[in-house]
């Protein structure tokens, strides 16, 4: 019997040791993976901020000003084409220079499937303003003077520069804001 109680000490001593060295061990080596997940976790929401940030940006410094533009530019356009009025010709030109500068100053905000489109839009704006300056940039101008288009010299507006503008505007306002 003694030697049985003996055996049975012994056993349970050593199943002791190896049970605390196995969770010594397994304790290290969860700590470990927990630490790895929580790094990559870590990269992963620092990608997220980041790509988050810059699609905000791209929202309020480029695409939300240019939407407004175009918007704008549109309905001087349909009123200019009723009325036919200087008046709408300066908020023509003034809302064509401000899409223009804000696609050459921003460019690294363009995301890269619109630089053909800005590139396109760009073309236009600089070929229109120059016609608008040649002809348009009196002290005294003929409110009743047809307007120059820009199309006839072989630049017409690019519509689907300005919808894939327009599209992607909502893909980002959508995908940061709902």
């Amino acid at each position: 019997m003694e030697q049985f109680l003996n055996l049975l000490i012994s056993a349970l001593i050593s199943s002791s040791i190896v049970g605390v060295i196995l969770g010594l061990i397994f304790k290290r080596r969860n700590e470990i993976i927990a630490s790895e997940v929580k790094n990559q976790f870590e990269k992963n929401m620092t990608v997220f901020k980041s790509n988050y940030i810059w699609k905000e940006k791209i929202i309020s410094e480029l695409l939300g000003q240019i939407y407004m533009q175009f918007n704008r530019t549109k309905r001087a356009f349909d009123r200019y084409q009723d009325t036919n009025v200087y008046l709408e010709a300066k908020v023509l030109k003034d809302g064509n220079e401000k899409i223009r500068n804000l696609l050459l100053e921003k460019a690294h905000l363009i995301p890269l499937e619109l630089t053909d489109d800005a590139s396109q839009l760009i073309e236009h704006y600089d070929v229109w303003l120059e016609e608008f300056n040649k002809h348009r940039n009196d002290e005294n101008p003929n409110l009743d003077q047809k307007f120059i288009f820009a199309g006839p010299k072989g630049y017409i507006f690019p519509r689907v520069a300005e919808q894939n503008f327009k599209k992607k505007y909502h893909e980002l306002r959508e995908e940061l804001f709902t």
